[in-house]
């Protein structure tokens, strides 16, 4: 993958947010402040605005995560524009992205939204969509499979993680305040995380 490929992610995203920002905002007014979507989809809006052109892959995410930061209100400014951020400046000065660096460019974004959220698997979050699909990304390249194979297994990982936080008991965030009432749905974050990857494996199937 190079810049132009990363930029196309970043477009991809941005597409599938905006489609599904409604349904993102009902997740969410179920156990959160009612405007995951809505937020998410003015910052994706920006950092496509703000992709920059003749840089290395990682500057595009930067930049990127840099506009989502800026633009997105409420949690999702911050974990979505740190996790971009990570996953950019894992690539370093890199011309070309290869399976073994997507895959640690993911790990890093991983981290960096734990390291801001304090959040685990099982709390009802996006690292429940995040980190089944880091760990399908990582067995799958173990395995041999290409990059655009173990993106997809990270796209089908993450869909699946997102289904999980439904019957999930929320400890993170304002949904946390509710209690068992937030047992019952699905995590906007959770939701919008498959959404980002599922754009990912497209944009790596289409190289």
């Amino acid at each position: 993958m190079n810049a132009g490929d990363l930029a196309s992610w970043i477009r991809q995203a941005a597409e599938r947010v905006s489609a599904d920002a409604d349904r993102l905002t009902r997740l969410d007014a179920a156990i959160g402040d009612g405007d995951h979507g809505l937020n998410l989809d003015r910052g994706f809006r920006a950092a496509v605005e703000a992709l920059p052109e003749d840089v290395p892959p990682g500057k595009v995410l930067i930049a990127a995560g840099r506009a989502i930061v800026s633009k997105t209100g409420g949690a999702s400014g911050p974990l979505y524009g740190t996790a971009l951020r990570r996953a950019g400046k894992a690539f370093g000065d890199a011309a070309e992205v290869d399976a073994v660096a997507l895959g640690d460019a993911l790990r890093a974004a991983l981290e960096g939204v734990q390291d801001l959220g304090k959040a685990v698997e099982g709390d009802k979050t996006m690292v429940d969509a995040l980190a089944p699909a880091v760990a399908a990304y990582e067995a799958a390249l173990a395995d041999g499979v290409d990059l655009a194979g173990c993106a997809r297994a990270a796209a089908e990982a993450a869909a699946k993680g997102a289904d999980a936080t439904v019957p999930m008991r929320a400890r993170k965030g304002r949904a946390s305040y509710l209690g068992e009432r937030s047992e019952g749905h699905m995590d906007p974050g959770a939701s919008s995380t498959a959404l980002l990857l599922q754009a990912l494996a497209d944009v790596a199937g289409e190289g």
